[in-house]
């Protein structure tokens, strides 16, 4: 007949699962040992039989940490891989696949001519090939921006005045260029991003919410960020630290990436019926349900938010111990805490920057790192926040992260 054993078991609590500490398993397993075979056993480890407990102890510990893993896959905010895959289809999301590089470039030419989607230009630092996202008309003035998106996924940098090559002639049009960094785009979508995405898509099936047009544009291809707000007012409301000017009872959506189009379709089919809007961007919808020829069509008007690149100043100790490339690996840990590479989410439209939150990406580099300092900055690096606003995104290249070692 087979003893009891003295193992603690897996307790299930209120605050969630509690496992035994190992030391706790050991000595149970010793005692175990040393009930079957009639007592007084060494119980000295260096023995066999204490091998062989501690050999039994590592397999139970091991197998409580694995179902302990396993519980708490079923929670979306520790879910990750597979389980949030699965978490996330309840809400019928999936996880994006990596997305591109998206960037505002300036083109210049005849006023009047129109540069269709899909027009293609390349930068000339790494001959990377980008394509503009929506048909753009060069108005009276010359020059409009546009947004242009690398035909390869993944964090491709794309810094302030490299994309000037017109790869696709058009007659009419004469120049292209980008005043600022471009947004990198990212791996397949992260546990962190993935789940910012899922928190606020559960509007996703309702109509006439922030909320659903929030999640509706968020869920098209190559979408990297999106900021929608409304003014129910009957007057211009100025809003967000760039004060920007809402006109009344209208709408504003912010979008970085994605293709026009799409997300003009997107607006269109999630507001409410009557509102303005808001933005730099117009795309015309076409209504063809239930109708026939003529269509009805509607003018839906969105922001290409403008980027600000982002400063970094950091300071750290000059210790002879840090690795001989330290300057390199702190500034791609600020490059990757920025864009949410290293399992955060990445700075987006209308928030704030911290540099505290850069601390312990810097510190994490190497176990020598002391930190004097981190600073940002918009035109010189001397700030502990940076506000942004509802019409701009926050950008970053290495070439704007100064590290000093003191």
């Amino acid at each position: 007949m087979a003893l009891p054993s003295s193992v603690p078991t897996i307790d299930f609590t209120e605050a969630g699962i509690a496992i035994p500490s190992e030391s706790d398993i050991l000595a149970a397993v010793q005692a175990d040992m040393n009930a079957a075979f009639g007592g007084g056993l060494n119980q000295d480890l260096e023995t066999p039989q204490g091998q062989l407990a501690s050999s039994q102890t590592a397999i139970i510990g091991d197998k409580n940490n694995e179902f302990a893993y396993f519980v708490n896959q079923v929670d979306p905010q520790y879910a990750s891989g597979r389980f949030q895959d699965a978490i996330a289809r309840i809400y019928f999301l999936t996880r994006k696949p990596a997305t591109s590089t998206a960037v505002t470039a300036t083109l210049t030419g005849l006023a009047g001519t129109v540069v269709p989607a899909g027009t293609l230009a390349q930068d000339t630092t790494s001959g990377n090939t980008y394509v503009l996202s929506g048909d753009t008309t060069i108005p009276s003035t010359g020059t409009v921006d546009a947004e242009f998106q690398n035909m390869e996924t993944g964090p491709i940098p794309c810094p302030a005045g490299t994309l000037t090559s017109v790869y696709q002639a058009i007659s009419g049009w004469d120049t292209i260029t980008n005043a600022a960094d471009g947004v990198l785009g990212s791996d397949v979508e992260g546990r962190a991003d993935f789940e910012y995405r899922r928190q606020n898509s559960v509007a996703l099936n309702s109509v006439g919410t922030l909320g659903s047009i929030y999640a509706t544009v968020f869920n098209i291809d190559n979408v990297l960020d999106v900021y929608v707000v409304d003014n129910p007012t009957g007057g211009v409301v100025n809003t967000g630290s760039s004060n920007y000017p809402m006109a009344a009872h209208s709408l504003f959506v912010a979008v970085v990436g994605g293709v026009d189009a799409d997300i003009a379709e997107a607006i269109w089919s999630k507001k409410d019926v009557g509102c303005d809007y808001n933005g730099n961007t117009t795309v015309t919808v076409t209504d063809e349900s239930g109708y026939s020829y003529p269509y009805p069509t509607y003018d839906v008007t969105f922001e290409r938010p403008s980027a600000v690149p982002i400063l970094f100043a950091v300071n750290i100790v000059d210790d002879p111990s840090l690795p001989a490339d330290i300057v390199d690996l702190v500034k791609a840990a600020i490059v990757d805490r920025f864009n949410g590479v290293d399992g955060t989410t990445r700075e987006r439209i209308g928030s704030s920057i911290f540099s505290s939150r850069y601390y312990a990406a810097v510190s994490a580099v190497s176990s020598t790192v002391a930190i004097i300092s981190i600073l940002i900055g918009t035109v010189t690096a001397t700030l502990n926040t940076v506000d942004i606003g509802i019409d701009e995104y926050p950008t970053l290249s290495t070439d704007d992260i100064t590290v000093t070692l003191v």
